[in-house]
């Protein structure tokens, strides 16, 4: 399992001559099924960000990420990059409306890139229950607790 909190400003390098392309500034997730498809990757004060694939990444040692081959695309135009909302800091409702906290953090299979648990202020939410993310709020489903336990 592996934390947004812990990617988020991770140097992104190439195989090879070890070239450091730019740092991870945030990750971008699609639901059903909900999962880790790019990174948006801050590649410097006058530089656009860059956008890298989920698949077009792995791990090279501690506290870094390695592209392979051409897997970095700049971002800016309609057609380089999917919808983007922010995940963590972004508010929480129910489909009814509901205000359930604030997301803190989110823990997804960094293999997979799949989702599994997005971590608020009101306690852990498992994918099962995720609905939708917009511009301001991950949206989930109102399941009711069992007896005795607590309601995210």
């Amino acid at each position: 399992m592996m934390l947004f909190s812990r990617v988020r400003g991770l140097p992104v390098v190439t195989p090879g001559d070890a070239g450091r392309v730019g740092v991870v500034r945030t990750l971008t997730v699609e639901g059903a099924p909900w999962r880790v498809t790019h990174v948006v990757l801050a590649r410097g004060r006058l530089r656009r960000n860059a956008l890298v694939a989920w698949d077009a990444l792995r791990a090279a040692g501690p506290g870094t990420l390695v592209v392979r081959g051409s897997g970095i695309r700049s971002g800016g135009g309609p057609h380089e990059a999917p919808d983007h909302h922010e995940l963590v800091g972004s508010g929480v409702l129910t489909e009814c409306g509901e205000e359930r906290g604030t997301v803190l953090d989110a823990a997804f299979d960094p293999v997979t890139g799949r989702m599994e648990a997005v971590l608020t202020t009101a306690g852990e939410v498992p994918p099962g229950r995720l609905l939708g993310l917009g511009d301001h709020a991950l949206v989930i489903r109102a399941d009711r607790a069992p007896r005795g336990a607590r309601e995210v």
